[in-house]
């Protein structure tokens, strides 16, 4: 009986141990991390469309003799800072994976994400200010200065958030579809994406476009759509096998 009895305990305690085997999760590989994280931040580079109403009051032409609120503008001003802050990670947590394939593309990339990042910085800097003479009250003898800094807010923008984001996608693209990293046909988004968005932007600049017009927005459409949809394949998918995920 007692023979019967440790054999029925030896089984009930394997049948256990197999089972806590069973549910513990494989840890997840420092190359997951790595997308996982790429992912993230690449959809944390969408938090500032609201800056598209939040910023309405303080182009008012009046807004700086208004009485209306400054917490629109400063809070659209954070989420930028938080894009500039995102689109810098996302080249940093990439490129030690993208170097793989070509270090010097990679490399460009990360100096032209910091390049987009002190656009974006300067931009919120100028609209800051505005703000500033708001809370002083600085009156209508700050009429001409406010419409400066806005104007120079729009002129920023178009080279930060229009022209650089073009070059991004361009080295972007170029290495995932070399690399395999993710699907080609998501990468040719990116290299595609970049001649209707450099397209448009010398369009605003010449004048031939607003940049608040439709055409505007068309021109950056499959960009935005490349950079998100790759931050969702890489947070659901993960890097796809290839030589480069192979190598120490």
């Amino acid at each position: 009986m007692n023979i019967l009895k440790r054999k029925e305990m030896n089984t009930i305690k394997n049948t256990k141990a197999v089972s806590d085997t069973s549910n513990r999760r494989a840890p997840m590989s420092p190359l997951r991390k790595t997308s996982l994280l790429a992912g993230i931040l690449y959809l944390l580079t969408f938090v500032s469309i609201p800056t598209l109403a939040l910023y309405r009051s303080i182009r008012e032409p009046n807004f700086i003799i208004s009485s209306v609120s400054n917490n629109n503008v400063i809070f659209g001003g954070l989420l930028e800072i938080v894009v500039a802050l995102a689109g810098i990670g996302t080249a940093i947590v990439l490129y030690p994976v993208l170097k793989k394939q070509n270090e010097a593309a990679a490399l460009g990339l990360v100096a032209s994400r910091v390049l987009e990042a002190a656009t974006i910085f300067t931009g919120v800097a100028f609209l800051l200010s505005v703000v500033t003479l708001h809370q002083y009250e600085a009156g209508a003898e700050a009429l001409v200065s406010s419409h400066t800094l806005v104007a120079l807010y729009n002129r920023i923008f178009l080279l930060g958030q229009s022209f650089i984001p073009a070059i991004n996608d361009l080295l972007l693209g170029f290495l995932l579809y070399k690399s395999r990293l993710v699907p080609r046909g998501l990468a040719l988004i990116g290299i595609v994406g970049a001649a209707p968005l450099i397209a448009g932007y010398l369009a605003m600049m010449f004048g031939y476009i607003g940049q608040q017009s439709p055409l505007a927005g068309l021109a950056a459409l499959l960009v935005a759509v490349f950079e998100f949809s790759l931050g969702i394949y890489l947070v659901i998918k993960g890097f796809r096998p290839s030589a480069i995920t192979s190598r120490k």
